[in-house]
C-alpha cells in the first residue's frame, strides 16, 4: 500500500435520512440538486443543474434511480 494510492470512494447519501430533491427557483429558473433531510426539512445543495447531462450525471453520481421530486 503506496502513500499516494488511488482511493475508490464514490459520494454517497443516508437514504433512511434525506430524500433527494431539485430546488427550482421561481424567478429566475435556477436549478439546484441536492438532498432534504426528513426530519428537518433542512436542504443540502450539491450541485448546479444547467441541462439534462447535469441531472443525468448527478443520478449516477449518487445512484439514484427514478423521477426527483421538485422543491419551489
Amino acid at each position: 500500500m503506496g502513500l499516494f494510492s488511488k482511493k475508490d470512494k464514490k459520494p454517497k447519501y443516508n437514504s433512511d435520512e434525506e430524500i433527494p430533491v431539485i430546488r427550482c427557483s421561481i424567478c429566475t429558473g435556477e436549478k439546484t440538486a441536492g438532498f432534504k433531510n426528513k426530519k428537518t426539512g433542512k436542504i443540502k445543495e450539491v450541485m448546479l443543474i444547467e441541462c439534462e447531462q447535469d441531472l443525468t450525471a448527478f443520478k449516477i453520481k449518487y445512484g439514484i434511480k427514478g423521477d426527483i421530486e421538485k422543491v419551489y
